[in-house]
């Protein structure tokens, strides 16, 4: 199992065992020596080379159990260059130590020694040998040792830097733009990705190829045919939920049965496929789709090494799909709720009122903003604009029950707007499943045609209202500020309201915190920029304003953001 896979957003972790299945499998021998020189540790590979089972290696001190001269003779310990290095913490490598195997042969090596260490603590030395038998064969094998760490290195950087760089994002179609651009070219020459979209259906998302070949990927990008039983075909068995499949040329050679398969060899005909590897996204009976890679020369084919790494590859990019899968759908059903929950604004008289609702940028999580605008029994006119506390469904949920709750306290309630939101404060952790909360609710009174105006107001916790006035004023309406809804109950009277006379020709903005807060950048500056691009915009259209406000925003935010407006009638 992939570690976090049940938990929404998680980044994916090597299996339990990685790293011991990597030490086993590693062709280079490994011995591990305590702080006093003794055996640790061995790896399969060094079993072999010393011709010593582990058993009668560990616990032994391992200059008097390998070291010998070209005689055969035991050396001082004080001129053993391991010891040395065990002393002093240093890495070390020589070349040509004789070493004693297990039968009574002598072996000349090759060895490296790097010092273990666990936060400051030296717990030893990991020693590297390779056989330096002749000469030419010496220099071939160290070559060979060379190439091995350095492909393993690499390997392992690629699948930590694609598990951090897709851990990153929540977008399936920036996922997989970034996964191609990690893997080719630095482990393919061509990369394809498969997706399930359906029963039985399969769209080929994503292609990434050799610089210049543009037109080529475009090409393979489409719908492809069914993912059937039949066909044989290694991209078939893999969307079936068979295991992760190495083609070499000769395989790909072979006859294929069904439609999806003759169209996947097309594929890797116009690649000019060498080898390949097609492996799961996912893991167990959850496949998502497959991931292809191509190699296109001969003389460096994929191998089983390859195949290791690349399935792993697979199981955490189909760990980052299912993620952004199940965000998009929660995503779109809280936008939904959002969106249906914005009724039409009334337009009474000659008051003029517009609003918007943009959602976050693409990648963040849905929040609970929202705002309300009608007319009260009494002719009154209620402004609301609102932010539950998450960024979530279940914040999108608590912003609907407060919506309604809300419009029913307000309707016919003839107290200071202060009273009306007390209610809705004392009603909210019985009848709601909301923890906190903003709000400013306004109510604006006198004639729609003629006034004269006079907004009475009170804000739980909420950014306050900006009031633009026609001769070029901006005022903030900081008075009538409380706690925010849900917090614990302070001292004294009853939630404070404010009231203040509106001059006609004004605009009264109500808006949420995604519009002020920026990262990076502290609210008092998000202020005064709100501040300074409202007023520059004072005299547009209101829904020009509404439209162009947000958009003069800095970019960054990951916040959605709500936007109520009312203009006054010029005299």
């Amino acid at each position: 199992m992939v570690k976090g896979a049940g938990d929404e957003g998680s980044r994916p972790e090597a299996e339990p065992g990685f790293w011991r299945r990597v030490v086993g499998q590693l062709g280079t021998a490994l011995i591990v020596v305590d702080p006093a020189g003794r055996i640790l540790a061995v790896n399969p590979a060094a079993e072999r080379l010393l011709g010593r089972a582990a058993r009668a290696m560990l616990g032994e001190d391992a200059h008097d159990l390998l070291h010998r001269d070209a005689d055969g003779r035991r050396i001082p310990r004080e001129q053993c260059t391991l010891l040395r290095a065990v002393a002093e913490r240093a890495e070390t490598r020589e070349e040509g130590r004789v070493c004693l195997r297990g039968d009574g042969r002598l072996i000349a090596t090759y060895w490296s020694a790097s010092p273990l260490t666990d936060d400051g603590a030296f717990l030893g030395m990991a020693v590297l040998l390779t056989d330096a038998a002749g000469d030419r064969s010496a220099r071939r094998e160290r070559a060979a040792y060379t190439r091995a760490l350095e492909d393993l290195t690499e390997r392992l950087t690629l699948v930590a830097e694609i598990t951090d760089v897709l851990g990153q994002t929540l977008e399936t179609d920036e996922a997989l733009a970034r996964l191609g651009r990690l893997l080719v070219p630095r482990l393919a020459d061509w990369a394809a990705v498969d997706l399930r979209v359906g029963s039985g259906q399969v769209h080929r998302v994503a292609v990434t190829g050799p610089e210049g070949r543009d037109a080529t990927q475009e090409d393979w990008q489409q719908h492809l045919p069914e993912a059937g039983e039949e066909g044989g075909s290694p991209l078939v068995q893999v969307l079936n939920g068979g295991d992760p499949v190495l083609q070499r040329e000769a395989d790909m050679a072979a006859p294929v049965a069904s439609a999806l398969a003759t169209v996947h060899n097309g594929f890797l005909r116009t690649a000019g496929a060498r080898s390949a590897v097609t492996v799961p996204l996912g893991s167990g009976r959850q496949v998502t789709g497959a991931l292809t890679l191509v190699r296109t020369d001969p003389a460096h084919p994929f191998d089983t090494d390859d195949l290791t790494v690349v399935s792993d590859i697979g199981r955490r990019v189909g760990l980052v799909i299912d993620n952004a899968r199940r965000f998009g759908r929660q995503r779109a059903v809280a936008e939904a709720m959002q969106r249906n929950l914005l009724a039409p604004l009334p337009q009474p008289g000659r008051l003029r009122l517009a609003a918007r609702y943009q959602p976050a940028p693409a990648g963040s999580q849905v929040g609970g903003d929202w705002y309300d605008a009608f007319e009260r029994k009494d002719g009154t006119l209620a402004l609301v604009i609102g932010d539950v506390v998450g960024h979530d469904l279940t914040a999108a949920a608590g912003m609907a029950q407060l919506h309604g709750i809300l419009r029913s306290l307000a309707w016919d309630h003839t107290g200071p707007p202060g009273a009306v939101v007390d209610r809705l404060d004392d009603a909210m952790p019985a009848i709601t499943t909301v923890p906190m909360a903003t709000l400013v609710l306004a109510l604006l009174e006198g004639d729609p045609d003629t006034g004269p105006w006079t907004l009475r107001w009170t804000s739980a916790g909420h950014p306050p209202p900006l009031l633009l006035t026609r001769d070029g004023q901006a005022q903030y309406l900081e008075a009538g500020q409380g706690l925010l809804l849900g917090a614990p109950p302070g001292t004294g009277g009853g939630r404070p309201s404010a009231a203040q006379s509106l001059p006609p020709g004004s605009t009264l903005l109500l808006y949420t915190d995604g519009l002020i807060e920026i990262p990076g950048s502290d609210l008092d500056t998000g202020l005064a920029r709100l501040r300074r691009h409202a007023l520059a915009l004072a005299h547009e259209p209101l829904d020009t304003l509404c439209d162009r406000l947000p958009a003069r925003m800095p970019p960054g935010s990951t916040d959605d953001v709500a936007l109520l407006a009312l203009r006054l009638p010029s005299p």
